[in-house]
């Protein structure tokens, strides 16, 4: 069986970030055909077209990795109904400088916890649109917004609640999946 290499974001600059949790929860639960590296976000300068002409070092890295990765992950919390700027900063890193788009038919998902009670619900749909416009191939369902409790959520990201743990492992399954329907038609 195939291995794929999937770099994942986490949307949040904080250490302390629920999604960072999470992203260890799904992790823990995803198929063993899948390998996560964490693309990292916190250095990247703000992004400007004046930079198209000679990148930074870690925009360099961030298209490097996830031109390295067979799929992308994005983990995201909810800011203000909308996702994190430092997210929405990377991606226009990524996507950028025109006609080197890093995210074109990429295979994708996008997941997130929040302690409020809809989840991310409107920051995934913000951010499905921003990956809808870079062409991102988009696992559409299921959908997952995650209602976060430490009683639910180890810090380690051991999943204490079974049914909770099924559900992201069946989540990570449909992503393999995703992946492997993408892959065959769009090779990278």
């Amino acid at each position: 069986m195939a291995t794929y290499k999937v770099g994942y974001f986490v949307g949040s600059l904080s250490s302390k970030s629920v999604n960072r949790v999470l992203s260890r929860s799904l992790i823990r639960v995803a198929p063993k055909e899948l390998e996560f590296t964490e693309i990292p976000i916190r250095e990247l300068p703000l992004y400007s077209p004046d930079y198209d002409g000679d990148y930074p070092p870690e925009a360099v890295a961030l298209k490097e990795a996830i031109g390295n990765s067979d799929a992308i992950l994005f983990i995201t919390p909810e800011y203000n109904r909308s996702i994190p700027g430092a997210l929405k900063n990377a991606i226009d890193w990524a996507s950028r400088p025109w006609g080197q788009n890093s995210f074109d038919h990429i295979p994708a998902a996008v997941i997130g916890a929040s302690i409020g009670a809809i989840g991310t619900a409107v920051a995934q749909q913000s951010l499905r649109g921003v990956l809808s416009f870079c062409n991102a191939r988009q696992m559409t369902a299921p959908e997952a917004y995650i209602h976060y409790s430490p009683e639910i959520f180890a810090e380690d990201g051991e999943v204490l609640q079974e049914g909770t743990a099924q559900f992201l492992g069946n989540y990570m399954s449909e992503f393999r999946d995703h992946i492997v329907r993408v892959l065959t038609v769009l090779p990278r």
